[in-house]
């Protein structure tokens, strides 16, 4: 079976395929479809319901009825006789229909299902915000976890380089047994380090998958980071952030203007009806079954019609329209602390972000002149060296130094990278990535 060739996924690739391939961002979209459906259902009782109707009834036995004895020959109004009405058989056909001409809580029904099918849209927006957050924090961190691997290869090259130098050492009597022991323990002890650090990056692009929508078994290559592109911004102190643009803050408010129709669904109760009904029906009756049989076998057919105006007006049910307008209340006012709860929480995301975003700097400008001195302390060690002020061993180690420097920077800017993925959702602007 031929392997599979590794999928190439860059940040907007990969951010791209989860908002399509996301199980949870397909869902939201389905919700958002069946909304539609349900203003069509809502819709549907204000058009006219119609129905149509058939049955046989066959009665072995008939109702008897108690009646004076006027009828016949020989009547005496003191006698009771047990008289059988009705036939045997019965058979009915008919449609009747139905129209509202006024009913209130459909008009408040079909402008909640509109309200609703907002909400639903506004909610798959918001889970494509949080799986790009999702994809792109955990392909930054995946990132970080390589660039921490490319430290410990570094430093296990240059351990080996001492290595054999302290085994040269060794053979010509300059160095200790014990010396070559420690750094063979050392390199063992970094082996494991980077085992561990590779069974993590694993795990982290498999999350990275998982986040995607992407099944766990395909490959998948990331390129390396461009460092140099990565340009550092401040976030200046006295910024702020729109909290009524985040995608949270309005799906809350939606969900109060459905609180707000559903108080004015129960005080539709209050209003009265009025609807239109009409039927017709085709009956026949005999002692014999109706079906495909007329007057002389003693089947009789006849039709029916009926129109009637309907006014239904409500007047006393207990208190209970009441008590359900008391509750959607109660519901509002719920719904109103958390609208203040997340203004307050959303400001304190934005407020972290831009903290994080500035230590993040501190920290790159801390790691960048940590780089800058590891390069001038391996400068000037390689010219000792090079005139015999130093040893071996001194380079190797200013060397370990530098590299150690210049990768802690690198993961320094993949960090902020982390740090700019929350301070660009505290914004509301994750959808920028897709581009």
């Amino acid at each position: 079976m031929q392997a599979q060739e590794p999928v190439q996924l860059n940040l907007k690739d990969a951010v791209n395929y989860a908002v399509k391939a996301n199980q949870n961002a397909k869902k939201a979209r389905l919700d958002e479809e069946n909304s539609q459906y349900k203003i069509d259902e809502v819709r549907a009782r204000a058009l006219p319901q119609i129905n149509g109707s058939a049955a046989i009834v066959h009665n072995p036995l008939l109702q008897m009825s108690a009646l004076p004895n006027i009828f016949g020959p020989n009547p005496n109004p003191n006698e009771t006789i047990l008289v059988a009405f009705g036939q045997k058989w019965n058979a009915n056909a008919g449609v009747s229909l139905n129209q509202a001409l006024f009913d209130k809580s459909v008009l408040t029904g079909l402008s909640a299902a509109k309200a609703t099918q907002e909400f639903y849209k506004l909610s798959a927006q918001l889970t494509e915000d949080q799986v790009i957050e999702q994809v792109a924090t955990n392909y930054y961190q995946v990132l970080v976890q390589r660039q921490q691997v490319g430290v410990l290869d570094s430093t296990i090259r240059n351990t080996r380089r001492v290595q054999s130098i302290l085994e040269s050492q060794y053979k010509n009597g300059l160095a200790k047994k014990i010396d070559i022991d420690r750094i063979t323990v050392n390199i063992s002890n970094l082996n494991s380090q980077r085992q561990q650090l590779l069974n993590t990056l694993a795990l982290l692009e498999n999350q990275l998958k998982f986040y995607m929508g992407m099944p766990i078994q395909t490959p998948i290559s990331i390129p390396n980071a461009d460092i140099e592109a990565i340009q550092p911004k401040a976030v200046a102190k006295n910024d702020s952030v729109n909290v009524e643009s985040r995608l949270e803050y309005q799906l809350l408010k939606q969900q109060e203007e459905l609180l707000t129709l559903q108080k004015e669904a129960y005080k539709s109760e209050y209003y009265p009806s009025l609807s239109l009904s009409s039927n017709y029906s085709y009956q026949g009756t005999g002692n014999k079954l109706p079906v495909l049989k007329g007057e002389k076998q003693g089947v009789n057919w006849f039709d029916a019609a009926s129109v009637s105006l309907n006014l239904r007006v409500p007047i006393f049910n207990g208190g209970a329209t009441k008590a359900r307008i008391k509750q959607a209340d109660v519901s509002i006012k719920k719904l109103n602390e958390d609208i203040n709860n997340t203004t307050l929480a959303l400001n304190l995301a934005f407020e972290n972000a831009k903290t994080q975003i500035n230590n993040s700097i501190i920290t790159l400008n801390s790691q960048q002149e940590n780089a800058r001195l590891a390069q001038e302390v391996y400068f000037n060690t390689q010219n000792n060296y090079n005139n015999g002020l130093a040893t071996l061993t001194d380079l190797l180690n200013a060397e370990t130094s530098l590299t150690q420097a210049q990768n802690s920077y690198s993961s320094a800017l993949l960090n902020y990278k982390v740090a700019e993925i929350q301070l660009i959702k505290s914004q509301g602007q994750l959808k920028s990535l897709l581009n």
